[in-house]
């Protein structure tokens, strides 16, 4: 763990640059940029294929490739294969040239990871957890779990680049702060940033969780290939994240996606945690899923669920999908009328914004195909036929390991955006962003 009063980037090694000569690299940082994101993606692996995808001139190429060579970020490989001449040589990004720390809180639980700069998973730890416990109790916990992955591979050579965080409610990106969330008591304005950036000396960035969960889709799941894709999460709240082109669709203040609270009923009973009628969440969430079978097995509707109270004293949505994983045709009606609002809603979406893959995730999303059925079902028959002609919807496959490749993937493509490149390029270590009172998003 990193001695007292010392960030672990002074504890864990030498000098603060990442490489030589990075502070004397050129301001050409558009082609820079470009050329970098081609090898950090793989789409380009050697110079004539930088050629053929950016457009970019041969000696550009040859002098931005040079340059990140030069800066430690790029390296040469093995040799490709030859189209008829000399083999050219392979470009590989050294995404073990730093590591990043990441966490995704969500309403019950906290993920922690540690990453390469490419988002790959080092080491990984995830418990239980209550945001309602409040920003001290949870963040002060999730420092340790950093300090204790720290710990772990303290020996890992690099240097710490940045932390990101995601959480289960509205997000200001460019402020890094919980705005007003539903479920999030105390959060309101937090300075979830600052708490993490005197720390580490590493910049920060805060943002929702859904949005992260639909990035890391599209780096490491199903929605690789895809250049608009919507993530939906099906946990206790509803929110979907949308990613056009590989980068994070968030709004003129952070809110897109938040489809859990779309009116779906005027049913002036249905108050939602937000405060408002009728909303998605409050009908079809994981929470309300609870609610309503736990009122089925207290009104003798359902044998299994009745067994169930009987036996822990509540009901929530786990106990809803394994009943009807074992046909209580109760609990497979609550998963239906769940699937046929949250299809609805989607249909809008799908006409609105034409994504090629919607992926459904979160826990209530494991409820089974029933749930999954009922959802495309719904969505097909509202949606136009154009919009839905390509359409693909599927689960998620990441199994609990989505949420924080996407907040690293997020740190990763911010921490390399030109504006905040040209932010730490002279100092030559991002470390030097956490001293700066805002770091500026690329979208």
């Amino acid at each position: 763990m990193a001695k007292q009063g010392k960030t672990p980037n002074e504890a864990f090694g030498g000098d603060a640059r990442s490489g030589p000569g990075i502070s004397s690299l050129p301001r050409q940082l558009g082609s820079l940029v470009t050329i970098l994101d081609e090898v950090r993606s793989g789409t380009s692996r050697t110079r004539p294929e930088l050629i053929a995808s950016t457009g970019l001139s041969r000696a550009v190429v040859a002098q931005r490739s040079a340059e990140l060579c030069a800066s430690g970020l790029v390296e040469e490989a093995e040799l490709g294969a030859s189209t008829g001449g000399r083999a050219p040589r392979i470009l590989r990004f050294r995404s073990e040239s730093g590591y990043l720390l990441a966490a995704e809180l969500g309403a019950t639980s906290i993920t922690v990871a540690l990453t390469d700069l490419s988002a790959g998973i080092v080491d990984i730890h995830e418990e239980p957890s209550d945001i309602s416990a409040g920003p001290h109790v949870i963040l002060e916990r999730v420092k340790a779990l950093f300090d204790e992955l720290l710990e772990r591979h303290r020996d890992r050579p690099g240097q710490l680049w940045g932390v990101g965080i995601g959480l289960p409610g509205p997000v200001e990106f460019s402020s890094g702060r919980a705005v007003a969330p539903p479920i999030m008591l105390g959060w309101d304005q937090f300075p979830v940033r600052e708490a993490f950036a005197s720390r580490y000396g590493a910049p920060v960035w805060v943002d929702n969780d859904v949005n992260v969960l639909a990035l890391g889709e599209v780096r490491a799941g199903v929605g690789r290939g895809h250049d608009l894709v919507v993530f939906v999460k099906l946990g206790t709240g509803i929110g979907a994240g949308i990613v056009v082109n590989g980068h994070i669709l968030r709004g003129a203040q952070g809110c897109a996606g938040d489809v859990g609270h779309i009116r779906v009923t005027d049913d002036p009973t249905a108050v939602c945690r937000c405060g408002k009628i009728g909303c998605l969440e409050e009908l079809a969430g994981g929470r309300a899923l609870g609610r309503r079978g736990e009122a089925a097995a207290r009104e003798g509707a359902s044998r299994i669920l009745g067994e169930v109270l009987a036996a822990k004293g509540s009901i929530d949505a786990e106990d809803v999908a394994h009943a009807s994983h074992q046909g209580d045709p109760v609990a497979l009606e609550l998963i239906t009328d769940a699937g046929s609002l949250v299809g609805g809603v989607l249909a809008s979406l799908v006409n609105f914004v034409n994504p090629s893959l919607i992926v459904i995730g979160g826990g209530v999303a494991r409820a089974g195909d029933g749930l999954l059925a009922t959802i495309r079902q719904t969505l097909y028959a509202r949606s136009l036929p154009l919009a839905t002609r390509d359409l693909l919807v599927q689960r998620s496959a990441l199994d609990g390991t989505g949420g924080v490749i996407g907040v690293a993937s997020m740190v990763a493509d911010e921490l390399f955006a030109p504006h905040t490149l040209n932010a730490w390029l002279d100092a030559g270590h991002p470390g030097v962003l956490s001293r700066l009172d805002r770091v500026e998003s690329r979208a």
